[in-house]
């Protein structure tokens, strides 16, 4: 793997772990959506979640999150249960993540410049003049210099979500969740954003989740691939031996092939 020099340190339970999920289950209306989902991800890891479209993978993202609280089994974060805790200590540990949402979700009344300063003037006290260098600073990591005083509405779908990531790594999170980030996106700026994407994680050192149908583009940026079938994880591994796995429902999966386990009737 690389990126060694990112994962130094320890979690509060003084392992290497950032986030650990054990035996997570979740049902909706009585219908099993996460079935024992365990997985767990070093500090300054980037993994890529990987599967078919409506088998739970926003759903654990979501329960990373603390969107969502698992009907049993436990998601810690740094060694903290995120389904016991309450009030300003979950309000904290919130802080520590952030989460690019499928659609971007930006505010369409304020500009550009506004979404990306809104976490700053929320959660800091800084004066308003360093509050204007920060957010300037991060338009221009993500390419959007000039974009500032316009309105989500005036702005193309790519650049809705270079914004979008600017306003949730203003912040500089120790945890990044993304959801389908070049979904809507031709592969032009599909692979512009994951390309974004692998050039913050270098720099801030976050570790990641990443959500994506983008196998091939993501494999190159990611430390680890995870395959979520049917509400567990089928598989695990560097992005090279997921790729050559044998597993005949990870080989379809990947290769992308019409034939074999998994019917497309």
């Amino acid at each position: 793997m690389h990126r060694e020099a990112n994962r130094a340190g320890a979690g509060a339970d003084g392992s290497a772990i950032m986030i650990r999920i054990e035996d997570l289950h979740r049902s909706f209306d009585g219908v099993p959506v996460l079935k024992g989902v365990s997985l767990a991800l070093e500090k300054g890891e980037l993994l890529a979640l990987i599967g078919r479209s409506g088998y739970g993978k926003s759903v654990l993202l979501k329960h990373i999150a603390g969107l969502l609280r698992p009907d049993s089994g436990r998601v810690l974060i740094d060694g903290e249960d995120m389904a016991v805790l309450r009030g300003s200590r979950l309000t904290k540990l919130r802080e520590r993540l952030g989460f690019l949402f499928q659609g971007g979700a930006l505010f369409d009344s304020m500009t550009v410049f506004e979404n990306v300063a809104f976490p700053l003037r929320e959660k800091t006290r800084m004066s308003n003049e360093a509050i204007r260098e920060r957010v300037m600073e991060e338009l221009s990591r993500v390419g959007l210099s000039g974009a500032e005083e316009k309105y989500p509405s005036q702005i193309s779908g790519g650049m809705q979500k270079r914004a979008a990531l600017a306003r949730e790594l203003i912040s500089e999170p120790e945890i990044m969740l993304f959801d389908e980030p070049t979904t809507g996106l031709d592969p032009i700026f599909g692979h512009a954003i994951l390309k974004l994407i692998d050039d913050l994680h270098r720099r801030l050192g976050f570790t990641g989740i990443l959500v994506t149908h983008e196998i091939h583009k993501v494999f190159e940026i990611v430390d680890r691939v995870a395959f979520l079938h049917e509400g567990r994880v089928q598989a695990q591994g560097p992005p090279d031996e997921i790729l050559a796995s044998e597993d005949a429902l990870v080989r379809q999966f990947v290769r992308g092939e019409i034939e074999g386990p998994v019917s497309v009737e």
